[in-house]
């Protein structure tokens, strides 16, 4: 299984989404200035679905 974690968090980084702070367990919350939200992120992603969820909250238009 392939791990999108790094990849999506350096995908957020580069459309200006800010760490905010630690979330429960292991998920971090993350800024996203093109939908005014906050976005969980875990930090074990294997699953490209969750993956593109992620970029779906986040109003970014990337498909893994």
């Amino acid at each position: 299984m392939a791990d999108y974690e790094k990849k999506v968090r350096e995908i957020l980084q580069n459309n200006d989404c800010t760490f905010v702070r630690r979330g429960k367990g292991d998920h971090d919350i993350w800024y996203s200035p093109l939908t005014q939200r906050h976005v969980a992120v875990d930090s074990k992603i294997k699953s490209r679905h969750t993956a593109n969820a992620i970029m779906k909250q986040s109003g970014i238009n990337y498909h893994f």
